[in-house]
């Protein structure tokens, strides 16, 4: 396992919300889901993305941005269009609510003419604590330029979009569904391997044989009982390279990682399981004394494991309570 496939657990396209829409100027499409991470393409024409919080950003054919929540955004013909607004995806954001190919107000059209602009759009939600170092990283508007070098593949994948909107036949969800996913992991990796960009130092650190290897093992095992001395035996390197060279590439030493690691897991274990009691949160992130496990849970989050779960929940039933149905 790793450090993407490991963030990326909680980001997922299953059943998401999806979009087709053939659009003739002047329009103005407001996007206000509020949905973690949105996908947006261009499959034939043009436009603008104009984030709540960022500058407007041109999407032209065959071309691929991401938009990271929760605020909200626009697309538009012009930047100066008098066109009226539509509001697309309210109440929308989560998967439950959403449909195979229909947002609220959108409806499959012809294939588009030559002056015609095709956009098709998918919103993810982000469950749990998992993904929150992966939203954190990324700016309000992701541009993926694929370059001749690069492994992503994003071409690729929008010809296969392309396809199979102009389909309507059985299991398409599942089709839509696997797709956006390897859509958004080829736009990430294809970011994040722009030497124009700032992408986190886990992501970099991943490309070294000795950090990418040690990386890998504490993400598959982490609840494994790891030392310095253990990490440095399995990367083949001595304590204090390996040690050394952790923190050089990723920012702090490798136990730190591992700690903050493992308190992640568990918010996650914590807020998504009404059963697991905080010992058997403490045993599935690695510790077997749970008094140790909570006093590092409250160092590294701020609350105590119950507290933490107290209030996610309440949180919850408030923001259920608070939504209205789906349209």
């Amino acid at each position: 396992m790793d450090v993407l496939a490991d963030l990326m657990r909680g980001v997922r396209a299953q059943g998401s919300l999806f979009g087709s829409q053939t659009l003739t100027a002047p329009w103005r499409l407001e996007f206000i889901d509020g949905a973690p991470l949105t996908l947006c393409t261009v499959l034939t024409g043009g436009g603008w993305i104009v984030p709540e919080n960022g500058a407007p950003e041109q999407l032209r054919a065959r071309e691929t941005l991401i938009v990271r929540g929760p605020g909200t955004f626009s697309f538009v013909d012009a930047l100066d269009t008098d066109a009226e607004s539509v509001a697309c995806g309210e109440f929308c954001a989560t998967p439950e609510q959403g449909g195979a190919r229909y947002r609220n107000g959108w409806s499959d059209e012809q294939p588009a003419s030559d002056d015609q602009t095709t956009l098709i759009v998918g919103a993810y939600s982000a469950q749990g604590e998992l993904s929150r170092p992966l939203l954190e990283a990324l700016p309000v508007v992701l541009r993926c330029t694929e370059s001749p070098s690069s492994s992503g593949g994003t071409a690729a994948v929008v010809e296969s979009l392309a396809a199979e909107v102009a389909i309507d036949a059985p299991g398409q969800q599942v089709v839509l569904d696997r797709l956006l996913d390897w859509m958004l992991v080829c736009t990430l990796r294809e970011w994040f391997d722009d030497p124009g960009n700032q992408p986190p130092a886990w992501w970099s650190a991943q490309r070294d044989p000795v950090i990418g290897r040690a990386l890998r093992l504490l993400h598959a095992d982490p609840a494994a009982p790891w030392t310095v001395a253990l990490l440095a035996e399995q990367t083949g390197v001595s304590r204090a390279t390996l040690a050394k060279r952790f923190n050089e590439l990723v920012g702090e030493p490798p136990l730190t990682y591992l700690t903050n690691w493992r308190m992640t897991l568990a918010a996650d274990l914590l807020a998504s399981s009404a059963t697991s009691t905080v010992a058997d949160v403490a045993r599935k992130v690695g510790y077997s004394d749970p008094f140790g496990f909570s006093a590092a849970f409250k160092r590294v989050r701020g609350s105590n494991p119950s507290d933490f779960r107290r209030v996610g929940r309440t949180s919850a039933a408030g923001a259920s309570a608070a939504r209205p149905p789906g349209r």
